[in-house]
């Protein structure tokens, strides 16, 4: 797989410098111009790749472009963020704990998966007891039981273990920062061990995929050979994999869960990383669905006849702050300022409307929301009083450098959003240049964290977050001893106060008690600033009339088995 070159280091793909002078153009007519611009000379060029594989394909397949630039890793704990866990995470692979997707007006909630029961012991609150599902058969007719468990837990903690593979362990042992340690007890009961009472197990178990031992073994103990013909529980089974191509999938018959037996005869995956180039695809017909489309595109797609599907979604859109030493972010007057210079609502509008502002990490209404006492506002004029005070303004600004990625899981539209902030920035004496980089090299710098020399001394990164609990949503961000490589708390940041906070939050089993908590930590992220705040995006889609059964979880990841392509339509 033409996977190490992402690991090796920084990349450049594109750099883009501070903002020049402003010119008669409002903003978003500029933005808008450029929106288009980014796009247009890979449509073309990616229509072309596609048109080769495009013909005749069985009435009964559904083909996606994705915002990745490559297939993700088929492993069992993937790559490329949320979607990769979307389109090759929750389709070929079940975890012991699955999100419940089946509804589009209720929000996810964890529900049962390759377990059927998980409970914390009354009187040890560092042992988990997890009841596993009988009769389940790997793709491979081998059978899933416990030692099978423990054996996937080994290839991400034990490097000593014959199946560790740097590649997953990477995906996927910060997910899963409470686990001390694991035994079968008996073929169908597992026990974890926490290093600390911890009441968010749960929903890092929920992260962790399960491959096959015995597929590992038949295809000569290698990853890469495995990653040709993985086997895992879940109903989809893949029958294609080629790098930065395309994968193809095919309904697992036998699947445990017979109400989601795939319906489609195939699934394809194609990486379409422009937002033009998905657009152009879906036009001509050469895939059915793709994920975020181009804002400017989405009127005439609805004029065409093709469906835009949006909801809202655990998302955020910020920017994560470095704060080691020397960093501008640690004074709290720049974060602030930097806060109150962007007009969120223009973003919006240059979205197309495909957003909702932030007002704090987490989006308006969420019941961790809190009370914060600093207000998430377009509010220019503050912003400069705060950055005179800090000692800049337009004439002599602040400069810094911004890895930001050209696309990706989540990303929505990063180029042109960035771009948007930057001149925002600048207006209030911020000046930022951007490293523009592949989602999967970002994605390294982020688990590498602000020190590592593969971060190339930017004191920020632009990272869309899956907020859906309380570990994922806060604690993996901001816990001290998360920095890396232990976790992922890029920026380093370190405080007593919300170190206790989170303490109290794993130490409350109670869901009416620990949201109680959890507001108190949310009012400190928007107090202190802790992040740039920019937006939430409602996860568009647009694809063909055809495509019918699609119901869109309030979730990063999605359930296909219920979907069907019509006979009749475009």
């Amino acid at each position: 797989m033409d996977r190490d070159r992402l690991a090796a280091g920084l990349h450049t793909v594109e750099r883009i410098p501070g903002p020049p002078s402003r010119t008669n153009a409002s903003p978003r007519t500029d933005m808008l111009s450029r929106l288009k611009t980014f796009g247009a000379r890979a449509a073309l060029a990616g229509a072309l790749a596609l048109s080769a594989s495009s013909a005749a394909l069985a009435q009964g397949t559904l083909r996606i472009g994705m915002t990745a630039s490559d297939i993700p890793l088929t492993t069992g704990q993937t790559d490329n963020g949320g979607e990769g866990m979307r389109f090759l995470g929750y389709t070929v692979y079940d975890g012991l704990i699955n999100w419940d997707l089946s509804s589009a007006e209720l929000a996810s909630d964890l529900v049962p998966g390759l377990a059927t029961s998980w409970a914390v012991d009354a009187t040890d609150k560092t042992k988990w007891t997890f009841k596993l599902r009988p009769g389940v058969k790997f793709h491979d007719g081998s059978d899933f039981t416990a030692d099978a468990v423990v054996w996937n837990l080994d290839k991400l903690l034990k490097a000593d273990a014959p199946q560790y593979d740097p590649r997953q362990s990477a995906q996927g042992k910060t997910r899963i920062p409470a686990v001390a340690s694991y035994r079968a007890v008996d073929p169908m009961t597992l026990e974890i061990v926490t290093k600390a009472p911890d009441a968010t197990l749960p929903y890092q178990i929920a992260w962790i995929m399960m491959s096959s031992p015995a597929q590992w073994e038949k295809v000569g103990k290698s990853w890469d050979a495995f990653a040709k013909q993985p086997s895992g529980t879940g109903p989809w089974k893949l029958t294609l994999f080629a790098p930065r191509e395309r994968a193809e999938m095919v309904p697992f018959k036998e699947y445990w869960d017979t109400n989601r037996v795939p319906k489609l005869d195939k699934l394809v995956l194609v990486p379409l990383p422009e937002a033009n180039a998905r657009v152009a695809a879906l036009r001509s017909g050469q895939v059915d669905w793709i994920e975020a489309p181009a804002p400017d595109a989405v009127a005439s797609l609805k004029g065409a006849g093709f469906t835009i599907v949006t909801n809202a979604y655990p998302h955020n859109w910020t920017w994560h702050l470095s704060r080691v030493e020397g960093s501008p972010w640690n004074d709290i007057r720049v974060r602030k300022a930097a806060n109150l210079a962007i007009d969120r609502d223009g973003l919006k509008e240059l979205l197309g409307g495909l957003a909702i502002p932030a007002k704090g990490f987490m989006p308006p209404g969420h019941q961790w929301f809190g009370h914060p006492s600093f207000d998430v506002k377009f509010d220019p004029d503050a912003a400069k009083k705060l950055m005179a005070e800090a000692g800049y303004s337009p004439a002599k600004p602040l400069k810094l450098k911004v890895a930001i990625s050209a696309s990706g899981s989540g990303q929505m539209q990063p180029l042109p959003m960035n771009e948007f902030v930057q001149q925002n920035l600048a207006d209030v004496g911020i000046q930022v240049d951007y490293e523009v980089v592949e989602w999967n090299t970002l994605i390294n710098i982020w688990r590498a964290g602000a020190k590592a020399d593969i971060s190339r001394g930017v004191s920020a990164i632009n990272y869309s977050y899956f907020i859906q609990d309380p570990f994922t949503g806060f604690i993996r961000h901001l816990q001290s001893n998360f920095a890396p490589p232990n976790g992922t708390n890029w920026g380093y940041y370190s405080d007593p106060a919300m170190d206790k906070l989170f303490d109290q939050v794993r130490n409350t089993f109670d869901k009416t008690e620990q949201t109680k908590v959890l507001e108190k930590v949310h009012e400190k992220y928007v107090d202190d600033a802790l992040f740039i705040m920019i937006t939430h995006d409602v996860n568009p889609r647009a694809m063909s009339p055809k495509v019918k059964g699609f119901v869109q979880a309030q979730n990063w990841f999605q359930d296909f088995s219920k979907i069907t392509i019509a006979t009749a339509g475009r």
